[in-house]
């Protein structure tokens, strides 16, 4: 029986071993990363609580990527991918496990260094699972695949972080940090049990640093002659140069209104709301736009307006339920963002460019994020901004990116498009 909106994911699952792998890896592996989050945020809160000490521990989850992109990128282009995956997972279980060392305010700096570590292990780790999925999908499967992979994000976002949350709370953060090891270990387990297509031909460990320096450059160039493409890898950035600052904005939202007087039940009942809002847009939207590229482009444009409604409701929200009602609506247009954008590269992209192009991608989307949230720190901590006026200045800073995107829908993109 073929249930409606959920039914070509379960087919998909079902019929798709190595996806099936792949995904479960990702569903248990996810549900741990927000374990962590929520534990991570609930130590700076207790160590310092100061705006300044969010920005520093969101900057330290968002940089690595940026800074790691061209390696990472290169190593997926040109090395097995199933072994960069597994060893990822395995390195960052036992770095997570470094957090049970932080005991006072003295030890916050191990919170940076350790997510540092952790999120530039994962710097490798992503661009290679995203490049590794047209390889164990078909292409009629790839939005679908896409779309799934968002929908899990989102609830695992959903139900890890209203069970972080509620773990963090009953049992402490020691629980929260063990808990987040041990998904690395199952997930690293699962990526074993798939079988990877021989598809890209393996440079020798023995290549010259000029050699891979020239890889990357390749995969700008690729970039800079496809302006089309290169402006889809721009997509996510020009969300997360909003969701950035939202990520202190939160917080802050929490300790305003704690349910059951507990801030981390508050910020669990955020993320559940983002995991709603995240996974249900991408679902929805693919009803009316299947494969077509066309509809594809206007839905983002309508995911940018969704994005500037959720902002204005939060920052003219004075109470929690306006608050997270404003949260579902804008998360809903970044859901749909950040499938669509990488459905479109996995399109159009060949296989030997995938790593770098994902790694570029990755790198701009974490650049952005983490200009706007140590923005975000700074204005709460120096300008005295509260957390509705920072929500208002994302609305107009969503405003200007949707904008720029009508402005390519209707000039450029009539001309060039990836070629699918």
């Amino acid at each position: 029986m073929h249930i409606p909106l959920i039914g070509q994911y379960i087919d998909l699952v079902s019929n798709n071993r190595n996806f099936r792998y792949l995904w479960f890896s990702q569903v248990i592996s996810l549900l741990g990363d927000w374990f962590n989050l929520i534990a991570s945020a609930k130590l700076i809160e207790d160590l310092s609580g100061s705006g300044l000490a969010f920005s520093g521990l969101f900057l330290a989850r968002l940089l690595p990527p940026f800074v790691l992109g061209p390696v990472a990128g290169v190593l997926a282009d040109r090395f097995d991918r199933r072994r960069i995956l597994i060893v990822s997972d395995l390195l960052r279980c036992l770095i997570v496990l470094g957090f049970l060392f932080v005991r006072t305010s003295e030890d916050i700096w191990l919170i940076y260094v350790l997510t540092t570590l952790q999120l530039s292990i994962g710097a490798f780790f992503e661009p290679t699972r995203s490049a590794v999925l047209p390889g164990l999908v078909t292409r009629k499967d790839l939005i679908t695949a896409n779309a799934l992979s968002g929908a899990t994000w989102s609830s695992m976002l959903a139900l890890g972080a209203a069970a972080g949350g509620a773990v963090t709370t009953l049992l402490g953060t020691t629980t929260a940090f063990m808990i987040d090891a041990a998904t690395y270990l199952v997930s690293a387990y699962l990526i074993t049990r798939i079988a990877f297509p021989s598809i890209i031909e393996l440079v020798s460990p023995t290549a010259s640093r000029s050699k891979g320096w020239q890889t990357f450059v390749d995969g700008l160039q690729y970039l800079w002659q496809r302006p089309a493409t290169l402006i889809v890898t721009f997509l996510k950035a020009s969300s997360a140069i909003t969701y950035g600052s939202i990520d202190i904005v939160q917080v802050s939202f929490a300790s305003i209104f704690p349910v059951w007087g507990n801030e981390a039940a508050t910020l669990g009942l955020i993320y559940f709301v983002i995991g709603l809002g995240t996974g249900l847009g991408p679902i929805v939207a693919q009803r009316f736009t299947k494969e077509q590229l066309r509809p594809m482009y206007w839905a983002i444009l309508i995911a940018y307006g969704l994005m500037v409604a959720g902002y204005l409701l939060i920052g003219w929200g004075s109470l929690l339920t306006i608050i997270l009602i404003g949260t579902f609506v804008r998360t809903i247009g970044t859901g749909i963002n950040w499938v669509y954008s990488s459905s479109l590269l996995q399109m159009s992209v060949p296989n030997n460019f995938l790593g770098r192009v994902f790694a570029f991608d990755l790198a701009m989307t974490t650049l952005a994020a983490s200009t706007s949230t140590l923005w975000a720190g700074w204005a709460k901590d120096m300008l005295g901004l509260s957390p509705n006026q920072i929500a208002l200045v994302m609305a107009g800073v969503s405003l200007v990116m949707g904008i720029g995107w009508l402005i390519y829908l209707s000039s450029f993109a009539k001309r060039s498009q990836p070629s699918l």
